[in-house]
């Protein structure tokens, strides 16, 4: 009889299971098109600030009236007083379509990736945080800037502190400056005037509009920061072809 060692397979052998992803494939494709319309919204938005760079609050504001505050910037209307004697191109006309297509891809993508999330149980699982003192939570948020990154992270999970603001910005920001950006169409204010009356008048949405943009920008800045201090060329990877960062790379 043939040693039956012969026929063994050697355990270093034997085939390892596939790594799990540390991004779904909707998570992946939802994440990129949020930002390809994110950037065009950041963009098709400046240059509509341009033409009118004065914010008031209530229902009505023009150069007539006096604003709450203004940038300190050209505009790109003669007819809006800056304190500049000159003023830059006017690109309202393509800025302001685009600005509305993209709202609409960003708008039915976060649909599809909130649906999703609710579905898969992603929300449940990989945002909503454990329970946690102030003071672990303190802990963990100090850890986190002191280090690259943290074996939950590596292991595809994400701390606390990541946990929180993504869930500020997917339930909070996000469905604030689509609901104010709807608030200044004469459309919307005419089909559901409390969409509008809710925020103190067009204005007001506006000038709020301005600010929650603000704060998703300094989002954005802060996730780039921490993306690149934490391994940039693995992390993008990982969120465009969901392989998790090796071991060398988390080192």
């Amino acid at each position: 009889m043939a040693d039956s060692t012969y026929g063994a397979v050697p355990a270093s052998a034997t085939p390892l299971a596939a790594p799990r992803p540390r991004h779904a494939a909707i998570v992946r494709l939802t994440h990129w098109i949020t930002t390809l319309a994110f950037l065009a919204l950041l963009l098709s938005g400046i240059e509509i600030l341009i033409s009118h760079p004065r914010f008031y609050w209530g229902e009505a504001g023009n150069v007539l009236s006096p604003p709450l505050f203004k940038l300190p910037i050209p505009a790109s209307r003669a007819t809006v007083p800056t304190g500049y004697g000159y003023v830059l191109p006017d690109q309202n006309g393509w800025s302001r379509y685009l600005h509305f297509q993209s709202a609409w891809v960003a708008v039915l993508t976060g649909l599809l990736y909130l649906v999703f999330g609710i579905l898969s149980g992603h929300f449940r699982r990989n945002l909503l945080p454990a329970r946690l003192s102030l003071r672990e939570i303190s802990a963990v948020i100090t850890s986190h800037l002191r280090r690259r990154s943290t074996a939950a992270e590596d292991a595809g999970s994400y701390n606390v502190l990541q946990r929180l603001t993504y869930l500020l910005v997917i339930f909070v920001l996000f469905p604030l400056v689509i609901w104010t950006g709807l608030a200044m169409s004469p459309a919307i204010a005419s089909a559901f005037p409390p969409a509008v009356t809710v925020w103190g008048g067009q204005q007001s949405a506006r000038t709020l509009h301005f600010f929650i943009s603000i704060a998703l920008v300094v989002f954005l800045l802060v996730h780039l920061v921490m993306v690149w201090r934490s391994g940039l060329r693995a992390r993008v990877r990982a969120m465009i072809t969901g392989r998790p960062p090796t071991p060398e790379e988390r080192t």
